[in-house]
């Protein structure tokens, strides 16, 4: 007979399902690994539309393996049926698991701790009862995993196992709990959640979040933007670099070869320093191309940056080939202009200093300039750190080449900056190599926009 019945209220959190649903449609695999019994599991997984139900569901519990006396036998049957199932689904030459997910029968995997344990541990013993890999295949095209009855350390393997595969996969992990610790631990990114359960989770994490709805802004939104900012902060830095010594190595076919610099030291030393540092800075903080709500509301936008899309070949090879376009163009621009005419009313040419700065002084503008068309989200920090920077450099200038300094024995570059620019030629030459320094990029901005308004 029942004396009594104790029963603890555990509810899904608020916007579990959509969040779950969201990441699904962002490309992402979502696994629950739960110390749960596997009712329960399985119930909270059709809950939160991790499972759905056109879903068929494969098996691998102490339930299906105990049918058989010999359960290694049992679960080695299993593994192979799940295997050959898949396989026939999803053909190897079938890459785009998400695509083919959609066109084809939707499957889920559902293991408890005491299989997992026995797949683990069969692995050690010999090479024929390898079973993790074959397991790891199933798991990999399935479009969710149910991991019920997990000890804490049983999680943190699991993670350890999918990290250790090929090609090398992003994982996450976010647990609210104690027993999630070694898990998140474990993971690239461990993300915590304070709850009830205490704050043990989001201490030993590297995100923090108060709800699990959260996640879907944090990765689809503030995940999207940070990634775009940080590649292109990496190629644009290749790029300004390519575009500055470009020049200075072209210049040593016309100086016989001697080493002598194109650019004065002063400058040399504050390009990357002062004169083109700030801008990128707050791009790569500050930049939203997308706008949030337009993120999160379209999971699709962040498969467009899977797979490290960003730096891949063909957009290094695009910045590459754009650098040197333009450094020639510094380059070979002033050289002809300086061959073809005299740039001063007095009919004299101009010295090495000068035509070195003429260079530089298309170089950063060029440069700066580049990065203003690459910004879609203008604030005030925007405006003030990229005009800023282009008014430093001419003050700079100014400042450098109007003192007669103390400390240096040769004042090479002294009335040099001002002299240069009491010219009309000047202007007119500076002006025209920076617009046909970015000619290619406008031109490619423009086609864009009326691609995207045709379409």
């Amino acid at each position: 007979n029942l004396i009594g019945a104790t029963a603890v209220e555990d509810k899904l959190q608020d916007q579990a399902a959509e969040t779950i649903e969201a990441l699904h449609a962002a490309g992402l695999k979502v696994w629950v690994l739960t110390g749960d019994k596997m009712e329960t599991a399985k119930s909270t997984c059709y809950a939160c539309r991790l499972f759905q139900t056109n879903t068929e569901l494969l098996e691998l519990t102490t339930k299906t393996i105990e049918e058989c006396e010999r359960k290694e036998d049992r679960l080695h049957e299993l593994l192979i049926e799940y295997c050959k199932k898949l396989r026939h689904e999803f053909p190897k030459g079938s890459r785009n698991l998400k695509k083919a997910w959609t066109e084809h029968q939707e499957y889920g995997l559902i293991i408890d701790g005491s299989t997992l344990s026995l797949i683990l541990n069969s692995s050690q013993d010999s090479s024929s009862n390898n079973y993790k890999s074959v397991f790891l295949q199933i798991c990999m095209k399935c479009t969710a995993v149910l991991c019920c009855r997990m000890a804490p350390l049983q999680k943190a393997q699991i993670v350890r196992m999918v990290k250790n595969l090929k090609g090398s996969p992003i994982t996450l992990s976010i647990g609210d709990g104690a027993n999630d610790v070694s898990m998140i631990l474990e993971s690239h990114v461990g993300i915590g959640i304070k709850g009830k359960e205490g704050r043990q989770a989001a201490r030993n994490s590297d995100y923090s979040v108060p709800k699990f709805k959260h996640l879907k802004k944090l990765l689809l939104a503030h995940g999207h933007l940070y990634y775009v900012r940080i590649a292109h902060l990496v190629q644009y830095f290749f790029y300004k670099n390519l575009c500055f010594i470009l020049p200075q190595f072209l210049y040593q076919f016309f100086c016989g070869f001697s080493q002598q610099p194109l650019y004065d030291a002063a400058y040399l030393t504050m390009y990357n320093i002062c004169f083109t540092s700030l801008p990128i800075l707050a791009y790569s903080l500050l930049e939203q191309h997308i706008n949030i709500d337009a993120l999160t509301s379209d999971p699709r936008l962040y498969m467009k940056i899977s797979g490290n899309a960003m730096l891949q070949l063909g957009p290094f090879l695009y910045w590459t080939f754009l650098a040197a376009f333009e450094g020639t163009v510094f380059f070979f621009g002033t050289y002809f202009i300086f061959q073809t005419s005299s740039l001063e009313e007095n009919a004299k040419v101009y010295g090495n200093w000068t035509f070195g700065t003429i260079v530089f002084t298309v170089l950063v503008f060029t440069v700066t300039l580049k990065l203003a068309l690459d910004t879609r989200f203008w604030t005030w920090i925007n405006h003030f750190v990229i005009w800023g920077s282009l008014a430093f450099y001419v003050f700079f200038s100014f400042f450098w080449g109007g003192i007669v300094w103390p400390f240096l024995k040769q004042q090479r570059m002294y009335f040099v900056f001002a002299q240069m620019l009491s010219s009309v030629s000047t202007w007119l030459a500076i002006i025209l190599l920076i617009f046909i320094s970015l000619f290619p990029e406008i031109l490619l901005i423009v086609l864009k926009n009326v691609r995207r308004r045709s379409a």
